[in-house]
């Protein structure tokens, strides 16, 4: 798969509804993906075994979307044959009265991955350009007047491009993922949990209500992909409209990543081979 279709640049002048929601490239049925996506999990639970054993990097996915984009699946599904022992998954939602009283980077930050770590945010430190942005809640968060301007959204860019950028000179690698529904799909999703008694719970009105806003949203996510997705910390728009693509698409994009890494299991020195033949030499005499 082309994943270099899927990445945003920096500055790109970016138009959501421009960008195909169903695109599924030349994969034509559910089933053919599912066969690649088992092998892209196998390859993936590789790949996770060498960065914890090398202990020198670690890898931070972000996952933002409009409510029922599948979010949740994708985590569940591309993730399923990872170890939890190396692995941390983190949802973010209203701020809680503590959060509040810190930086909006904090209650983010204190859950980053430990070297040789994969964390996964289910939305995250955007949620403070996104629908702080849209509901206008940012005189909500206790910041001083003097730092609420005309220019704060951009310099939440620029804090959140350095902040990115420390992480990655630190040696954490950086994906973000914005899964690309249609406003169509979310409502036959947003119906299918109505009818299904095994997902009622899924459904709140307010997801309605934030329906209304959906090209505040939109427009926000396009200015927040374009001034942040870099090098270090690319933004992937991936079509979320067929769950099945969406998927193996993700895995394709985290294996690349995590190749480029050049894992490697930790190398043992002469001195340490040399103790670990005497070790199996006692081994096997005590077996004898």
């Amino acid at each position: 798969m082309d994943i270099e279709k899927f990445r945003a640049r920096k500055d790109d002048k970016i138009n959501l509804s421009k960008i195909e929601t169903d695109f599924t490239g030349k994969l034509d049925s559910k089933e053919e993906s599912k066969e690649l996506l088992e092998k892209n999990i196998e390859k993936m639970s590789e790949l996770q075994e060498k960065l914890y054993a090398q202990d020198k990097y670690s890898l931070l996915i972000i996952f933002q979307a409009m409510d029922a984009a599948g979010k949740d699946s994708a985590i569940k599904h591309v993730m399923s044959g990872l170890n939890p022992q190396g692995t941390q998954v983190f949802s973010f939602k209203q701020p809680s009265a503590e959060e509040l009283n810190h930086d909006y980077m904090w209650r983010t930050s204190k859950s980053l991955p430990e070297r040789g770590r994969i964390g996964i945010f289910n939305r995250s430190y955007y949620e403070e350009v996104l629908i702080v942005r849209v509901h206008n809640l940012i005189n909500s968060e206790k910041i001083p007047a003097e730092f609420i301007n005309k220019n704060i959204w951009e310099e939440r860019f620029n804090q959140i491009r350095n902040f990115e950028k420390y992480l990655y000179e630190n040696g954490t690698y950086i994906l973000k993922f914005y899964l690309n529904v249609s406003i169509e799909e979310q409502a036959k999703r947003f119906l299918e949990r109505i009818d299904d008694p095994a997902k009622n719970w899924k459904f709140s009105a307010s997801d309605l209500t934030e329906r209304e806003y959906w090209n505040d949203y939109m427009r926000c996510y396009e200015e927040a992909i374009s001034a942040t997705s870099t090098k270090f910390a690319p933004w992937y728009i991936i079509p979320a409209d067929k769950k099945w693509f969406t998927r193996l698409a993700i895995s394709d994009v985290i294996i690349e990543t995590m190749k480029s890494m050049d894992l490697k299991y930790p190398e043992v020195s002469g001195e340490q081979k040399k103790n670990l033949e005497i070790c199996k030499e006692k081994l096997l005499k005590n077996d004898s």
